[in-house]
């Protein structure tokens, strides 16, 4: 396993670290992997836009037929005021 050194972390930091690695039952050294691992585990997943999100949560309404996109079309803004 590799291991690395972090130097000139705020005292603050430190605090809340050990702070959340006691809410969490770990040790800071655990708690500091699980962060890391944390951050990295969502890099090798794909990020699409809005409609594709939106797309994957109803994926199972049985939609058959492809949304064609509206790029290039005015939006007439909507005035509240009124």
């Amino acid at each position: 396993m590799a291991q690395f050194v972090v130097r000139n972390v705020e005292g603050s930091v430190k605090l809340r670290l050990q702070r959340r690695a006691r809410r969490n039952g770990h040790s800071m050294e655990e708690e500091v992997r699980d962060i890391l691992r944390d951050a990295v585990k969502d890099e090798s997943s794909q990020v699409g836009g809005l409609g594709s999100e939106i797309s994957a949560l109803f994926s199972s309404a049985g939609l058959g037929a492809n949304i064609p996109e509206l790029r290039g079309y005015e939006v007439d803004l909507v005035d509240f005021e009124k």
